[in-house]
């Protein structure tokens, strides 16, 4: 079954690209990363997926990423927060199961404690919560410290290209939204895939999460020499095997 897409319309005239696989309940929601957008690796594998087993699919690009508006360095927890939680309001009937990777995860996890009443399961690949706070600011070298006290950014050298933006924003931002050491009030089904070569995630992080949340249905798998994007062909089909499970 092909896509549909289209965009979504924001009270400041900004728009979210999205992309839809029509099929049967729950409709499972991409949250991607940070700097991620919709079209990477895991993402259209589960759009594969949906399409091959009949499946509702719904992934999008937060502010500021991919196909969407927005300027990136003005993006923030709280904006990308409700961004996913329009989605699920504005685009979506009924249940719904989130897999978010990543910022994602994080994501995931602020809107599923907020929308409880709808959730099927959620499925977390190297979850990053509270990465603003407790994985970045720790890191941060002493230009660093300094550029974002007096200019407000500083702007992180990427292997990728274009540097990577942190504000200043972004960081205290992020500490509202702090989930950790937790208890996190999510009830629901939970499958944690995490990395245990993950440069970025350090795989006891994705472990406190796990431990944090109420839920009692909690999966922990530990891939032993796994990296943080968790792209090979047989962590996908781990990725893959945890949303058929929590689907039904």
């Amino acid at each position: 079954m092909s896509e549909t897409s289209g965009f979504l319309g924001r009270p400041d005239g900004e728009r979210l690209a999205w992309r839809r696989v029509a099929g049967d309940g729950p409709t499972v929601v991409w949250l991607g990363g940070y700097r991620s957008d919709m079209t990477g690796t895991k993402a259209q594998a589960i759009a594969d997926w949906a399409a091959g087993a009949g499946r509702a699919f719904l992934r999008f690009d937060y502010f500021g990423h991919g196909a969407s508006s927005g300027d990136f360095v003005r993006g923030t927890i709280t904006r990308w927060r409700e961004d996913a939680l329009a989605v699920l309001d504005e685009l979506i009937e009924g249940p719904v199961m989130l897999v978010g990777s990543s910022m994602g995860g994080w994501i995931a996890c602020l809107a599923a404690m907020v929308r409880a009443e709808r959730l099927a399961g959620l499925v977390l690949v190297a979850p990053a919560p509270d990465f603003t706070d407790k994985l970045i600011e720790p890191s941060l070298p002493p230009e660093a410290v300094a550029a974002i006290r007096d200019q407000g950014v500083w702007l992180e050298p990427s292997q990728y290209g274009e540097p990577n933006p942190i504000t200043r924003e972004l960081l205290e931002d992020g500490a509202r939204w702090s989930i950790l050491p937790g208890p996190v009030p999510i009830e629901t089904s939970v499958r944690i895939l995490q990395g245990g070569e993950d440069p970025d995630v350090p795989w006891r992080h994705a472990l406190e999460l796990a431990q944090a949340l109420n839920s009692a249905d909690v999966v922990f798998t530990l891939i032993k020499d796994g990296d943080h994007r968790l792209s090979r062909e047989a962590d996908i089909a781990r990725l893959i095997a945890g949303v058929a499970e929590l689907c039904g």
